[in-house]
C-alpha cells in the first residue's frame, strides 16, 4: 500500500500557502507533513556567445539573510509562472523586466522540482542566447515589487570558475551554467 495523503489544511494563505498535509503510510501509520505552495516557477539564463557572456541578477533575498549570509547570490532571472502563462512566455517576461534583455530563442532544460521535501514549486529552466542590441532596458524589476535588483554581465569563464570552486550558489543558476558548458563547450573555451 503506498504513502497517501488523506487531507491537507491551510495553515497560512498570502504570497503562498503553507499546507500541512495529513498522511498514512503502507503500513497505516498516519503523520503529518508541511507543504509550502506558491504555483510553478522558470528561470532562464540568457548569454551573448559573441561576447561570451551571461546576464544575470543580484538580489536581496530574505531567508538568506535569514540564514546570515550577507553577500547576494548571483541568480539567473528568474520567477512565477501566471495562471495559464505558458513557462517560456513567462522565462520571456522576466528577463525582460528582471534584465532588461528582450529574448527570442530559448533552449528548454526541463522542469524540475526546486525543493520537493517542502514545495509544490516545479521550474521550468531555459538557456536563451542573446546579443548586445536585445538589451533594451535598464531591467532592475517591476517598480513597487522593492526586488532591489541588480543586472551585471559576468564572462561565462567566470561563471564556470563560481561554479567549480563551489561559489555559483543559486542551484538553478548553477544547473544551467552546467548545462551550457555540456551544451556548448566552445563558449568557454
Amino acid at each position: 500500500m503506498p504513502v497517501t495523503i488523506e487531507r491537507t489544511e491551510t495553515a497560512y494563505k498570502g504570497w503562498l500557502r503553507l499546507l500541512v498535509a495529513h498522511m498514512r503510510d503502507g503500513n497505516g501509520k498516519a503523520f503529518k507533513r508541511e507543504i509550502e505552495d506558491h504555483g510553478p516557477g522558470c528561470a532562464v539564463l540568457p548569454y551573448d556567445p559573441a561576447r561570451r557572456v551571461a546576464l544575470v541578477v543580484r538580489l536581496p533575498r530574505a531567508p538568506v539573510l535569514h540564514a546570515g549570509e550577507t553577500e547576494d547570490l548571483i541568480e539567473a532571472p528568474a520567477g512565477l509562472v501566471d495562471d495559464g502563462e505558458d513557462p517560456a512566455a513567462a522565462a520571456k517576461r522576466e528577463a525582460l523586466e528582471e534584465a532588461g534583455v528582450e529574448l527570442s530563442i530559448l533552449e528548454d532544460l526541463g522542469t524540475i522540482w526546486s525543493m520537493p521535501g517542502i514545495s509544490t514549486e516545479r521550474m521550468s529552466l531555459f538557456l536563451a542566447p542573446y546579443a548586445a542590441a536585445d538589451r533594451t532596458g535598464p531591467g532592475g524589476g517591476v517598480e513597487g515589487e522593492n526586488e532591489n535588483i541588480t543586472v551585471e554581465e559576468i564572462p561565462l569563464t567566470e561563471l564556470a570558475h563560481l561554479a567549480d570552486t563551489n561559489r555559483l550558489l543559486d542551484m538553478r543558476t548553477l544547473a544551467m551554467v552546467q548545462t551550457l558548458r555540456i551544451r556548448h563547450p566552445g563558449l568557454f573555451g
